[in-house]
């Protein structure tokens, strides 16, 4: 439910009484991962989105049923080779939702902290006895917690400890805990949701083809920032849609800024002065890519440089470089799309190769229990 934080807080504010239905777990070719959520006011106004529309009207009816009687339930959807006007996921994923009415305890929090971007975990039970489903905890990311799941006294600490590491990863998904706050004991589900400030993207060099990459970005859902040592170039003019513009050298700038794991660098200035120490510094940071653009004689000669600079095969094989994918980009916008699809091929564990003909999953980062169960996802 944090993915509609701003929307909900707003409710919240003002007095709206509403119930959410969120995605807790996937299975198969399903088109929204958990956390995906779709909220329905005491009005019948809705916001959000569950399933990208297979099953958006039995949940919806699912919502208003939970405003009327105040039930916490979990429902399954799933593809019926049976009837196929049944409610089901034609794609022939599988989807268990969680549906809850929101009426004070930590929502109200963990939605302003969403809505303003500051770090928090949202906590809940989403599978064990029925007293405790949708309970939850709010958890912040020195491991302090807001709230009460019930039960043992430990369990509390071990959810908000579990919260908290995935808080610490950005991660949403789902987790098996024991209902005496161990391993042991009868087996709790917990779904936790992380809010997190959105992730760095840093495009080095301030060219016609930054600027398209800046609106891809931003698209992406990133925290956009455009360097450049040349003042004349780096303008607020020539890229408004940047959340920040810096002038300075590349691999200075790069020494000094805060980058972590879901961090993207894109090397744009195929100038050799400006990319040999700014790749040489990046090769050795955690962040998640780190692409580099240039001609196939570009590359070899950017490569052979930063060999004599000390830069090993090790460090090299990180680079992404020439840039993007080959989608036979000519234009800024294209290449800006090849580059984010690149992107997204990386983090997700993509191949990049058309979809057509092949017999690659379409989604790669949900798992579910084949017994039925909700399982754990990534």
């Amino acid at each position: 439910m944090l993915d509609i934080a701003e929307e909900l807080h707003r409710w919240v504010e003002q007095g709206r009484e509403f119930a959410v239905a969120t995605v807790v777990a996937v299975g198969g070719s399903a088109p929204r991962q958990p956390g995906a959520a779709l909220a329905v006011d005491s009005e019948g106004t809705a916001i959000g989105s569950v399933s990208g529309g297979c099953v958006e009207g039995a949940v919806y009816d699912l919502c208003r049923q939970a405003l009327d009687d105040g039930q916490t339930v979990v429902e399954r959807f799933g593809y019926s080779d049976e009837d196929a006007f049944a409610v089901g996921l034609t794609c022939g994923g599988i989807i268990d939702i969680l549906v809850t009415p929101v009426r004070g305890g930590v929502f109200p929090a963990a939605l302003a902290a969403a809505a303003t971007g500051e770090a928090a975990a949202l906590a809940r039970i989403v599978d064990g006895p029925a007293e405790l489903r949708g309970t939850a905890l709010l958890v912040r990311p020195d491991g302090s917690y807001e709230g009460k799941l019930g039960g043992h006294p430990e369990l509390d600490r071990t959810a908000a400890g579990e919260a908290r590491a995935m808080l610490d990863a950005g991660r949403t998904g789902t987790v098996g805990i024991g209902e005496d706050g161990s391993r042991c004991g009868q087996p709790l589900t917990l779904l936790v949701e992380s809010s997190v400030p959105a992730p760095r993207m840093i495009v080095f060099g301030a060219i016609d083809f930054a600027a398209a990459l800046v609106r891809v970005g931003k698209f992406l859902g990133y925290h956009v920032t455009v360097c450049d040592a040349r003042p004349v170039f780096a303008t607020p003019a020539r890229f408004p849609e940047a959340d920040e513009i810096v002038v300075e050298w590349p691999h200075r700038y790069l020494e000094s800024t805060e980058v972590d794991g879901r961090t993207v660098l894109c090397v744009l200035t195929h100038d050799a002065k400006f990319d040999v120490p700014l790749v040489k510094a990046a090769l050795k940071l955690p962040v998640a890519y780190i692409g580099a653009m240039g001609s196939r004689r570009t590359h070899e000669d950017r490569n052979k440089r930063l060999r004599e600079v000390g830069v090993t095969e090790i460090e090299l094989a990180r680079l992404r470089s020439p840039i993007g994918l080959d989608l036979g980009a000519r234009t800024p916008e294209e290449t800006a799309l090849s580059i984010g699809a690149e992107i997204v091929a990386n983090r997700r564990g993509g191949s990049g190769v058309s979809l057509t003909g092949a017999h690659t999953p379409i989604h790669h980062d949900g798992s579910h229990a084949p017994d039925g169960r909700i399982g754990s996802v990534a």
